[in-house]
């Protein structure tokens, strides 16, 4: 019975820090992956990592316009940003 309870408690949690999905699973409708990637650094952003996620996102690993560290989810479509984190 605790392996079942632990089980299910890492799988909840693994999902609780998972980024989001993007639904357009058609590579042909997003936006250039390096254009936004420019877009971004235009914006004041500085990349660490700009990278396509497992649920089919953009997603920036570096540092805002304010310096401080950003884990920020973009819309390959729209490029909305679709989740933030920010490291104080």
């Amino acid at each position: 019975m605790r392996i079942v309870l632990v089980s299910s408690l890492l799988a909840l949690s693994a999902a609780a820090v998972a980024g989001p999905e993007c639904q357009e699973k058609d590579r042909t409708k997003w936006m250039d992956k390096d254009a936004f990637e420019q877009k971004l650094v235009d914006d004041g952003y500085k990349v660490k990592v700009f990278k396509i996620t497992d649920g089919d996102c953009y997603e920036l690993y570096g540092w805002n316009e304010e310096g401080k560290k950003v884990e920020i989810y973009y819309d390959p479509v729209t490029g909305d940003t679709l989740k933030t984190e920010i490291e104080d």
